[in-house]
């Protein structure tokens, strides 16, 4: 029996190059004013889902929501071994939180189609909230295994799962299809040099129509004909609007986020605020004392 894992990946900024432009006026987090990255724990969940396709031959589907620019982690998903790639980006997806990003990709899970397991990172380190995986497992109505660090089983409608929790691990069990989300467990494989010579002229609608708008193309050759030849060549990751995965206006973006970004701040510790503790039964029990006294402990 074939399986497919959709995997939701993330692009986001690079949390350690904070600058003074990093909000915008109505509290979100400008992204053009920052370095983009992979999200850590998406490439951890990517790489769960590449070790069950050499286990089991399943097909892996990667998604993202974000800007035209995030078809980038795609790319980098293709280079990996991923299957096939979805961008899903509108401007009415902008400022969403995550109730609003859980509900677009559970929409993005049920265009897909047959899904029989969804992974995703446990976190992403722009907001480290944790929500949007077990978010989308609530809307689409799945058994959703947290923390996961390993796959011990899958197949014959269920899947068994190795777990974190405080002082050790749990194994647990679930019926597909389920959702995971993963922590930073395993090694991400690199990205293959065969797939990136065979992958890296991969573009989407998007990225195709902005090289058009911005260069004198000279052979006559037109947008469509541009995307047909993608097409043709396995290289048109596939994009969707809202409207395409049938989102309801008033559920994504701004109109469907209750929640706003107050502030966002690089905090750096100096050399005032760090204290030398001599490595003395002595100087732990000095240390201990005074966390004490200043209730940081106790």
């Amino acid at each position: 029996m074939s399986y497919t894992v959709l995997v939701f990946v993330k692009q986001v900024p690079d949390t350690q190059n904070i600058s003074g432009d990093a909000m915008t006026p109505e509290g979100t987090v400008n992204r053009a004013a920052l370095p983009a990255i992979f999200n850590p724990e998406d490439l951890n969940a990517l790489e769960l889902a590449l070790q069950l396709k050499d286990r089991y031959g399943v097909r892996v589907v990667v998604a993202t929501m974000g800007m035209p620019a995030a078809a980038e982690v795609l790319r980098q998903s293709l280079y990996r071994g991923a299957d096939e790639a979805i961008l899903v980006t509108d401007r009415a997806l902008a400022g969403a939180d995550t109730l609003a990003t859980s509900y677009t990709l559970s929409c993005c899970a049920k265009k897909v189609g047959k899904v029989d397991l969804i992974l995703c990172g446990r976190q992403a380190i722009d907001g480290d909230t944790a929500q949007v995986g077990p978010q989308i497992a609530e809307k689409l109505a799945m058994p959703q295994i947290c923390y996961v660090e390993d796959v011990i089983e899958f197949g014959n409608g269920r899947i068994v799962a190795k777990r974190a929790i405080d002082g050790g691990y749990e194994v647990l069990e679930a019926p597909l299809p389920a959702l995971l989300t993963v922590i930073d467990s395993n090694d991400p494989r690199p990205m293959n040099a065969k797939k990136i010579m065979k992958f890296k002229r991969a573009r989407t609608a998007s990225e195709v129509a902005k090289a058009h708008s911005n260069s004198n193309y000279t052979d006559g050759q037109t947008v469509d004909d541009e995307l047909k030849k993608l097409e043709e060549a396995g290289l048109l990751i596939k994009e969707y609007s809202a409207a395409d995965i049938g989102a309801d206006p008033a559920r994504i973006g701004f109109p469907g986020s209750p929640t706003k970004v107050k502030q966002v701040m690089s905090v750096v510790l100096t050399a005032s605020e760090a204290k030398s503790v001599p490595a003395t039964a002595e100087g732990v029990s000095l240390l201990i004392h005074e966390l004490i006294s200043d209730h940081t402990l106790g």
